[in-house]
């Protein structure tokens, strides 16, 4: 379980417990760095879902060592047992009372005039601060600084970087302990260590926060994106590609210009502006007013498995989960009112199918609800949110209603998996826009000759494919499904000798279309075998005299089981079986 589904999981009264532990742990923490570090400028240090972190302009970064006296110091001033207690400042006194912290001057400054301010303090130290504390240092009986992290200035870019010391605290040691472990887990399973180590990816400052996938790696998207493709001929679904670069006056007439021109990559050809394109609705929307439809025509399903580029600033990046440049099994279908509850059904059983065969069974979902600003008539609003409710409702599924959340152009329908970990990822998402057709003076003729506008249904099954891939390999841990691994079987010789039948064997299986290869190295069989286990290659066939002879492999699975000799022809079948059956 992770800490987010232990958050979740946990009584109103212990997630309040533990807010209070982690704010009076940041605190704590803070006067132990303004012990070592004088002359340290404070910021903000709230609790989170998991820990707590501070922020401070200290004149070098911190080191292990410097974590190390802070850690100490906490403990003198949790063992000293001093309460905590609170007292509320006018603006005149705060100001005066922190005039030699310049990020408290600031966030005094920014409050409304007539506003009180509170300060908290455990006799020794104090802060700005709304409240909510243990009742005294000695409550806060297990804790753990992390880590260390730079973070600009209220989350701007073009204000001062400061430190961020990450901690975390539970009330009581059993629980810290869980929560370590459970962090080790996740540092094992992370995505951008093991794309490094079975040579799936990297990432290189030559392009920043897009990734460079590896001819392994390359695999695992071109064997999402086939499946993802198959499924589009199942459903209904025609694939299209459009251009990569747009003239500025679509860019306008979508809205994006206004909306989102500081997510795009902009550039001037032959004197005119263009942009690259962020996502792929105004092309969908091109290719339909490109033609006269009728109603007998929809629903269109169009379908752009297209490259998206966004412009997302350097704090915000992290491996796969949030890149600048991504694949997106994206689909935009054009169709009536009355049809909205079809493909909606209809794009969840494919969602389902999907999200059972890539190993996530249990879904959350959350219907998202009109804003205050938005666009359409009320009877519009009226029938999109009854049609998805009725969808909801007819699964049979537990799911929330969020007020206030749906799009300005419609409602929506999110889809949330745990990983093996526990913790969960909004992956897929289906959407209703009734702003696109008005901006495009999209149409229909309808049966009674009358021209209607269509209803756009936005939706994406996996979303970006790398960020997938991200969320699949900590699943995972790297050792993927056979039908998705880069490498499927690696045939082990015993000895030089052996190596002549190892590569008939490998012909075969590449002749059936398994991806296999031959390890040819001077190491032992043993350590050939562990190398293809940290490779998370699914099988591992060891050949030596006994199996020349019968023309068979002696299967030994990346679990550490043993299958024993079997018929090279009859392993061939099998695994060509397993893999057609996306086991």
């Amino acid at each position: 379980m992770s800490a987010q589904q232990a958050s979740a999981d946990a009584s109103p009264d212990l997630v309040d417990i533990r807010y209070r532990l982690r704010h009076s742990a940041a605190h704590v923490m803070a006067e132990a760095v303004i012990k070592l570090f004088p002359e340290a400028q404070i910021a903000i240090g709230p609790p989170t879902e998991d820990g707590f972190y501070y922020d401070f302009e200290v004149s070098r970064p911190f080191t292990p060592e410097d974590l190390e006296k802070i850690d100490a110091l906490m403990r003198e001033t949790i063992k000293a047992n001093r309460p905590f207690s609170g007292l509320t400042l006018s603006r005149d006194a705060a100001l005066e009372r922190f005039s030699d912290q310049k990020f408290k001057v600031e966030l005094i400054k920014d409050l409304p005039e007539d506003e009180e301010i509170t300060v908290w303090s455990h006799e020794s130290w104090e802060d700005l601060c709304a409240g909510r504390h243990a009742e005294s240092t000695g409550k806060i009986r297990a804790f753990k600084l992390l880590s260390v992290a730079g973070a600009y200035w209220r989350g701007d870019e073009n204000r001062p970087m400061l430190q961020r010391i990450y901690g975390t605290a539970w009330e009581n040691r059993k629980e810290l302990k869980a929560y370590l472990e459970r962090i080790e887990e996740a540092e094992r399973r992370d995505h951008r260590r093991l794309g490094r180590e079975l040579d799936l990816f990297f990432f290189d400052p030559i392009a920043p926060a897009s990734p460079f996938f590896l001819p392994k790696g390359t695999i695992l998207l071109n064997e999402l994106n086939n499946y993802v493709k198959e499924l589009y001929v199942k459903y209904g679904y025609k694939e299209v590609t459009t251009p990569q670069i747009f003239n500025t006056d679509l860019w306008k007439q979508s809205g994006h210009y206004d909306n989102y021109l500081e997510n795009m990559y902009m550039m001037n050809v032959d004197d005119r502006e263009y942009g690259v394109k962020p996502m792929n609705c105004p092309a969908a929307a091109m290719l339909y007013a490109a033609n006269t439809h009728s109603y007998r025509e929809l629903p269109i399903r169009y379908a752009d498995h297209g490259r998206l580029h966004r412009y997302e600033r350097s704090g915000v990046t992290h491996g796969l989960m949030r890149v600048r440049t991504f694949t997106q099994d994206d689909a935009h279908i054009f169709a009536t009112l009355d049809q909205i509850a079809g493909e909606v059904n209809s794009f969840i059983a494919m969602l389902d199918e999907a999200y059972t065969v890539l190993g996530f069974d249990t879904i959350r979902m959350a219907l998202s609800l009109r804003p205050e600003k938005r666009v359409g008539t009320e009877e519009m609003w009226d029938r999109a949110e009854a049609a998805l409710t009725e969808v909801l409702d007819a699964s049979g599924r537990d799911y929330g209603a969020e007020e206030g959340e749906g799009a300005f152009y419609g409602p929506k329908i999110d889809f949330f998996v745990p990983d093996a970990l526990g913790r969960e990822w909004q992956l897929g998402t289906v959407q209703l826009d009734f702003s696109l057709p008005e901006r495009f003076d999209l149409e229909y003729a309808a049966e009674d000759g009358s021209l209607q506008r269509p209803v756009v249904i936005h939706r994406a099954m996996l979303g970006s494919v790398e960020r997938f891939l991200g969320v699949l390999i900590e699943h995972t841990a790297g050792a993927m499904p056979v039908w998705l691994s880069p490498v499927q079987a690696t045939v082990v010789p015993i000895s030089d000798r052996h190596v002549p039948f190892g590569e008939e064997v490998v012909e075969k299986l590449r002749a059936a279309g398994v991806r296999a290869e031959v390890d040819d190295s001077n190491d032992r069989m043993n350590a050939k075998i562990r190398t293809a286990q940290g490779r998370k290659t699914p099988y591992m066939l060891v050949v030596g005299d006994r199996e020349q002879e019968a023309n068979q492999v002696a299967v030994r699975e990346r679990s550490g089981g043993n299958l024993g000799a079997v018929d090279v022809d009859e392993f061939v079948g099998r695994v060509v079986e397993e893999i057609a059956a996306r086991a």
